[in-house]
């Protein structure tokens, strides 16, 4: 595989060198069936299913005949709660015990993200920073950072770790901003995002865990 290698800026937006990134990694062909799975299932497991409706045996009432079998003309009833009436049960409708998890194996999830990963370096859209270079969780200071390098404005998606809490505050009050952990990262939030930002350090961390 041919070596690939994208610029490393500085927190004042200024080129620092180059970084080498592994073509295991950052160099996969995108395969649009199992992005599309892998997309597709990550948005069902997270489907949360609120709609639910009662059968004639849960609502309440209905328990007598309305009128009796036979000798009043009128067709034949046996409860005011069946689905017919109004304020009846609901035949065939959604329940909240519906399940709509899809089960994808560990290995295509971690080939979906390398691809878009892989996308994202093809098209210069992943953006390697020295460090933050701020201590506090001042909104203003990451955005500064953020003018400084390719994509400004655009939606960007931050790599952080736990120990960068000024970074994951201050993304919290930027709209186009979203910071993720190292540990979380997964293919939608990589595909709903233009740019990627990820300093240094943490370069290697996601060679290491995300290796087929």
């Amino acid at each position: 595989m041919e070596k690939i290698s994208v610029p490393v800026y500085t927190p004042k937006g200024e080129k620092a060198g180059s970084q080498e990134l592994n073509p295991a990694i950052f160099g996969v062909a995108s395969k649009m069936p199992v992005i599309h799975q892998v997309t597709t299932a990550q948005q069902a497991n997270s489907r949360q299913v609120l709609a639910h409706t009662k059968t004639r045996a849960e609502v309440r009432g209905g328990g007598r005949k309305p009128w009796k079998q036979k000798g009043t003309g009128r067709a034949r009833h046996g409860s005011i709660r069946s689905p017919l009436w109004v304020g009846g049960g609901i035949t065939f409708g959604p329940r909240s015990n519906r399940n709509f998890t899809q089960k994808v194996n560990r290995k295509v999830r971690k080939q979906a993200l390398l691809m878009v990963l892989s996308d994202k370096v093809a098209n210069d859209r992943l953006i390697v920073v020295t460090e933050w270079g701020f201590a506090d969780a001042k909104t203003k200071h990451l955005a500064g950072v953020l003018k400084g390098l390719p994509g400004f404005n655009k939606k960007t998606l931050v790599i952080t770790t736990p120990q960068d809490r000024q970074v994951i505050s201050a993304a919290k009050n930027l709209a186009k901003v979203t910071s993720i952990g190292v540990n979380s990262l997964n293919v939608l939030d990589v595909l709903r995002n233009d740019y990627v930002v990820v300093p240094k350090g943490l370069v290697n961390v996601i060679e290491t865990r995300y290796k087929l």
